[in-house]
């Protein structure tokens, strides 16, 4: 690229670099056409994109409440994570938070006798899991496991037990949870901090329990 002097006579001019909103260590130079984004503002990148509960699915943004309840539609443990995230990996961690305290004196209740759960629990490991902590299951089996049993023929081995008639009583969670999204903070999320948010969720589920506090589950 050249240039006009002042004297009239052309002067080559030199290239040069400069930094763009960068860290010392990280600036290039500068190159037509090319644009270099500015760094994160973010003080604690180690937490991953999952941080605070929020996860990025089609639908944008989004939280993702895992919920025990008991017969009475009420809570007994939640978790929050990212939406995206799967159910049936939750559901081991969340039995495990179970705890129901006893009148009197006694070890609080940690394993409910029967557990009610959709098709997403489905799996061996869950059911293996169940059976060996003597939790009665009562899990619907999924098609493709269906299809895949029959498929394998006697090495299939036999359906896993359901009763029917007990899975109707699966909707008092569905009912918890039409409960706490009474309360506008936990049914749109505009708390940032996870911990916050599940506080949020915590003075809901009190409220819950404050409005029938039998010792029924």
């Amino acid at each position: 690229m050249r240039a006009r002097a002042p004297g009239g006579r052309s002067a080559r001019t030199r290239r040069w670099s400069g930094r763009i909103s960068t860290p010392p260590g990280h600036a290039g130079q500068f190159r037509p056409g090319r644009q270099k984004r500015a760094e994160s503002n973010d003080k604690n990148p180690g937490g991953g994109a999952d941080r605070e509960g929020i996860g990025r699915s089609r639908g944008g943004l989004s939280t993702k409440i895992h919920l025990a309840a008991d017969r009475r539609c009420r809570p007994v443990a939640r978790r929050v994570t990212p939406g995206q995230r799967g159910d049936c990996p939750e559901l081991i961690p969340l039995l495990n938070q179970i705890r129901v305290a006893r009148r009197g004196r006694g070890r609080p209740r940690t394993r409910p006798g029967t557990l009610l759960a959709d098709k997403a629990y489905s799996s061996a490991a869950t059911r293996d899991w169940l059976r060996h902590h003597q939790i009665r299951a009562v899990i619907p089996e999924r098609d493709d496991q269906k299809k895949h049993r029959k498929a394998r023929g006697r090495s299939g081995g036999r359906p896993p037990a359901f009763d029917s008639g007990r899975y109707k009583d699966r909707n008092t969670v569905e009912r918890c949870y039409s409960k706490l999204k009474q309360s506008r903070a936990v049914a749109t999320r505009y708390d940032k901090r996870q911990q916050i948010f599940q506080g949020t969720i915590d003075i809901a589920s009190i409220r819950i329990w404050l409005r029938d506090p039998a010792d029924e589950l």
